[in-house]
């Protein structure tokens, strides 16, 4: 149970860091005038599989009776956390212009407080 919540637990701050650091890559490239590519959109694909598998653990968690400090709201911002990025997609149609490109740094930027959020009402 110990390795679970310490898997957990990293993989937060795994998050957390690498959402900031997309959102700093992202508007930058903005502000250079850049759209979506390649680069970029692996990171996206990155950062939702390690949501994802951060979501599997709290899943498993949860089986073992693992609750987090005020578990509805965590698992709101874990949810929240887990569609954003696949909303924006929706949204933007897949599409890869600058204006994606800024679109997408707002919602890194807004995921980067969701994850503060989502640690803070998990009790870590």
């Amino acid at each position: 149970m110990g390795t679970l919540i310490t898997l957990h637990d990293g993989l937060s701050r795994t998050i957390l860091f690498f959402t900031l650091i997309c959102a700093l890559w992202g508007f930058w490239r903005y502000l250079r005038g850049e759209g979506v590519r390649g680069d970029f959109w692996g990171a996206l694909w990155i950062l939702e599989g390690v949501i994802l598998l951060q979501g599997l653990l709290g899943l498993a968690m949860v089986l073992m009776r693992l609750w987090p400090a005020r578990g509805g709201v965590h698992f709101l911002y874990g949810i929240v956390l887990a569609l954003a990025l696949p909303l924006v997609y929706a949204y933007t149609r897949g599409r890869d212009g600058r204006r994606e490109q800024l679109l997408y740094s707002i919602a890194l930027a807004i995921m980067v407080g969701l994850t503060l959020r989502a640690i803070t009402t998990g009790g870590g």
